[in-house]
C-alpha cells in the first residue's frame, strides 16, 4: 500500500541514506576517491517534478562531495525522441539552478556497444531470436516457474553474426528479429531470462540520422554508458532495483571483453535506488502526459496545470520552492504519495519572501467616495515587499471612483462580517478610512454601485490616523488601472490518486481546473512586469504574468492562493 504523506514534522537526518552510502565508499577509497554522477533522461518528453527530484539528488551529491554530474541523454529509441525534448531538458535543468560537467548521449557509444554485442555473440553470450515479441513474452515464465528456452537459443554463432549485421540494414523488417543475451532462463529474476538487447527501428535518429537501424535496449546501453564515462554512483529510482543484477552483469562482461583484470567490485559504478516523487491529484506517467498534450486535454507541455517543470515555471513556481519541497520530503526506500498541499506550502513560503505586493480586483464593483472632491487624485506610496525593504516602493493613484471586490460588500451583513456594509467602517489599504452610506441596484437586484464617505484625517501614515477598524480592503482607482485577463488554476484531477484508479484517467480530469476571468483590473504598474516575475495580488494570492501577456492585453496566472482552500473544500 502506498503511504500518503500529509505532513513532515519529523526531524530530518543530516544526510540521506544515499549520501551515507556515498560517504561510506569515499571512506573505503573506492574509485580512487572520485565522485561522478549523471542525470540520464530520455528525450521523449518534457521533464516533470519527479525528474526534478532525481536532478536534485544527482547534481546535489556531486556538488556536496566535490564531484561532477554529467548530463546524458538516453537516446536509444528514435521513434519517440527529438531535439525539441533535448532543448527543453537543457533549459529546465538550467532554470532549476544546476550546472552539468559535460553533455553526453547514449548515441555517442553506438559503435562501442555494437562491437561489444558482436563479442558477446562470438563468446556464446548472445543470439538472434526470430520469434515475435508475443512468443518471447510467453516463454518468459513467472518468478516461480522457469522460462522456456527459445528454439533459436543454440543457433550457430556464425548465423547469429550474419543476422545481427542484417538487422542493421534498411531491408531488415522491424520486429522480425532481435538480439538476446544468453543468460539464465531459470533465474528467479525475470530480467535475467535472456533479455532482448537489440531491436530494429527504421525511424531516423535525431543525431545519427539513418546510420543505424539496430538500436540497443535501455538495460544494455545504460550501464555500459555509465562505465564508459567513469560514473561512480548510478543513482536511480526504485523500479530499477530488479535491474541492478543485470546492470552489474553486463558491466562484468564488458570488463571481460576489455581484458581488464582489476577488482571489478571496486571500480564498477554503484547503482543506488530511491523512491520516486508522486503527488496527489496528478499523474507522472510520461505516456499519460503525452496523451494529455496530444489529445489537447491541456494546452501543451507548459500548461500551468501540468506537473512538468516548464508548466510549473509558467504557473509562477520558483525554482527554489521546488528544490525546497524536494528537500523537505527527502529520499527513502519506500514509495509515497505526497500531498500536493506540501508543494503549494513550499511555493507560498518562498514567494512570500520574493513577491511584489500589488492591487488587483478580479470581481469588480464600483465604489464612489461621495465626499471626495471630483477630479482630485492622490499618489500614494505602496510598499513593494514588506519582507524585503530593499525592494522599495511604487505609487498607486487614489481618486473618487474606485473598484473593489464584489465579495467585499454585503448589504445585509452578519455580525462577524468585517468588510464593507451600510453604517460600517473599513480602511482602504494605504489610503483612508471610509464609512459605507448605501448602494444602488439594477432592476435584477444586483449591486451596481456602492457609496461611502471618507475621513480626510485618516490617511495612512498621517499623525493620529491610526484609529482601529476591523477590516482593510484593497482597491483600484477606476480611471487609473488597466483591464486584465486572469487565469485561475486548480488541481488537474478530481481524485487523490488518479494513477491507482481503475477508470480511464481522462474521466478523472477536473473540469474546473482552469477558470478564466476577463473582467479584471490591475495597477498600471504591472505593465512593467514580465513572465517569471513574482507578484502577490493583495488578499487574493500569488500570480505571475503569462507568456501570452502583452502591454495591450495583460494576462496573469494564479500560482497559488494565500491559503490552502482545497483541503477545506474537500473535507
Amino acid at each position: 500500500m502506498t503511504e500518503i504523506i500529509v505532513n513532515e514534522n519529523e526531524e530530518k537526518k543530516s544526510l540521506s541514506f544515499v549520501e551515507q552510502m556515498v560517504e561510506g565508499d569515499l571512506a573505503k577509497g573506492k574509485n580512487g576517491g572520485r565522485i561522478q554522477t549523471r542525470f540520464p533522461p530520455e528525450p521523449n518528453g518534457y521533464i516533470h517534478i519527479g525528474h526534478a527530484k532525481a536532478i536534485c539528488m544527482d547534481f546535489g551529491v556531486a556538488d556536496n562531495y566535490n564531484g561532477v554530474c554529467n548530463l546524458r541523454f538516453d537516446d536509444t529509441n528514435p521513434s519517440k525522441e527529438n531535439t525539441e525534448y533535448v532543448d527543453s531538458i537543457l533549459n529546465d535543468i538550467k532554470w532549476l539552478g544546476f550546472k552539468w560537467g559535460n553533455v553526453y548521449y547514449a548515441s555517442d557509444y553506438f559503435k562501442q556497444l555494437w562491437d561489444f554485442a558482436i563479442w558477446l555473440i562470438k563468446q556464446g553470450y548472445a543470439y538472434i531470436d526470430e520469434q515475435s515479441s508475443e512468443e518471447i513474452a510467453a516463454q518468459k515464465g513467472t518468478p516461480t516457474v522457469p522460462g522456456t528456452a527459445s528454439p533459436y537459443r543454440d543457433r550457430p554463432v556464425e548465423e547469429s553474426l550474419e543476422l545481427f549485421n542484417k538487422m542493421n540494414t534498411p531491408e531488415a523488417v522491424e520486429g522480425s528479429m532481435v538480439l538476446r543475451a544468453k543468460l539464465d532462463m531459470a533465474n528467479p529474476n525475470m530480467h535475467f531470462r535472456d533479455p532482448v538487447i537489440y531491436r530494429i527501428i527504421h525511424t531516423p535518429h535525431h543525431r545519427t540520422g539513418t546510420q543505424w537501424h539496430a538500436y540497443p535496449m535501455y538495460d544494455f546501453a545504460h550501464g555500459q554508458s555509465d562505465y564508459f564515462e567513469g560514473v561512480t554512483h548510478s543513482i536511480c529510482t526504485l523500479e530499477f532495483v530488479p535491474h541492478r543484477p543485470l546492470y552489474d552483469k553486463f558491466i562484468d562482461l564488458l570488463k571481460e571483453y576489455e581484458g581488464k583484470t582489476e577488482d571489478i567490485a571496486d571500480n564498477r559504478p554503484r547503482q543506488i535506488e530511491f523512491n520516486r516523487l508522486n503527488l496527489t491529484y496528478t499523474v507522472m506517467s510520461k505516456r499519460k502526459l503525452h496523451t494529455l498534450v496530444d489529445e489537447k486535454l491541456v494546452n501543451g507541455w507548459d500548461d500551468p496545470r501540468m506537473p512538468t517543470v516548464c508548466g510549473m515555471r509558467r504557473r509562477g513556481y520558483s525554482a527554489q520552492s521546488i528544490r525546497n519541497f524536494i528537500n523537505s520530503i527527502g529520499y527513502t526506500k519506500f514509495d509515497a504519495l505526497n500531498d500536493y498541499a506540501l508543494l503549494e506550502a513550499a511555493v507560498r513560503d518562498d514567494l512570500n519572501k520574493k513577491s511584489c505586493r500589488v492591487s488587483a480586483v478580479l470581481n469588480p464593483v464600483k465604489l464612489i467616495i461621495t465626499n471626495y472632491p471630483e477630479g482630485k487624485t492622490e499618489e500614494l506610496e505602496a510598499i513593494n515587499n514588506p519582507e524585503n525593504e530593499a525592494d522599495g516602493t511604487h505609487t498607486i493613484t487614489f481618486s473618487r471612483e474606485l473598484w473593489i471586490e464584489r465579495e467585499d460588500f454585503m448589504e445585509d451583513a452578519p455580525k462577524k462580517f468585517f468588510r464593507l456594509s451600510p453604517g460600517k467602517e473599513v480602511r482602504l489599504k494605504n489610503a483612508y478610512i471610509i464609512m459605507c452610506t448605501g448602494c444602488k441596484k439594477n432592476e435584477n437586484g444586483e449591486i451596481e454601485e456602492i457609496y461611502a464617505e471618507y475621513d480626510e484625517n485618516s490617511k495612512s501614515g498621517m499623525e493620529g490616523a491610526n484609529r482601529k477598524v476591523k477590516g482593510t480592503l484593497h482597491w483600484l482607482s477606476a480611471n487609473h488601472c488597466l483591464p486584465a485577463e486572469v487565469r485561475l488554476y486548480d488541481r488537474l484531477f478530481n481524485v487523490e490518486n488518479p494513477s491507482a484508479d481503475e477508470r480511464d484517467f481522462r474521466e478523472l480530469l477536473n473540469p474546473e481546473s482552469l477558470t478564466v476571468l476577463n473582467n479584471c483590473y490591475v495597477e498600471k504598474f504591472l505593465t512593467e512586469k514580465k513572465p517569471g516575475d513574482f507578484l502577490q495580488f493583495q488578499r487574493i494570492g500569488y500570480f505571475t504574468p503569462d507568456m501570452d501577456s502583452t502591454p495591450e492585453k495583460l494576462v496573469f496566472n494564479r500560482t497559488v492562493g494565500l491559503k490552502d482552500t482545497w483541503a477545506k473544500m474537500n473535507k
